[in-house]
């Protein structure tokens, strides 16, 4: 199979953020990145455009990073709370979303629940957790099971 080159222009995840130049198999191009709006075909004339993406992505990442800091600082170690229902046994009916823990979260920091990393929750108890909060700023905290 032929790769081609591409242009991101969204970051997706384990290939690059917006504004690289990758290449891929033609038809993850074809079929999945460029029908999806997260690519288009690299030109010569799209080359010069791309670098132009890459220079406002790393002037807002700048910006960006000095507001992780701060927030890296208001969830460092601290333990969010998620109530839950439970059986007999202590198993948990259903697992803890990272969707619910952002909500957890949200009293101190607002957080996209795709940047949580955290294992599968199918009991009580306090399990570690991380939120990239920038490419190169991860904070981590715990998430505290408790029976509802």
């Amino acid at each position: 199979m032929a790769n081609t080159k591409i242009i991101l222009k969204k970051s997706v995840n384990n290939l690059g953020h917006a504004g690289d130049i990758v290449e891929v198999k033609a038809g993850y191009a074809r079929n999945y990145l460029i029908p999806q709006g997260l690519a288009f075909p690299w030109t010569k004339g799209a080359a010069a455009q791309a670098e132009a993406m890459k220079r406002a992505r790393l002037a807002k990442a700048v910006a960006t990073r000095e507001g992780a800091v701060e927030a890296k600082q208001l969830i460092e170690g601290i333990a969010v709370e998620i109530p839950a229902k439970v059986s007999e046994s202590g198993k948990l009916f259903g697992g803890i979303s990272n969707e619910r823990i952002a909500q957890a979260l949200a009293d101190k920091i607002a957080v996209d629940p795709k940047s949580i990393t955290v294992e599968s929750i199918k009991t009580l108890g306090e399990f570690p957790a991380s939120v990239a909060l920038h490419p190169e700023i991860t904070a981590n905290f715990f998430v505290k099971v408790v029976a509802e």
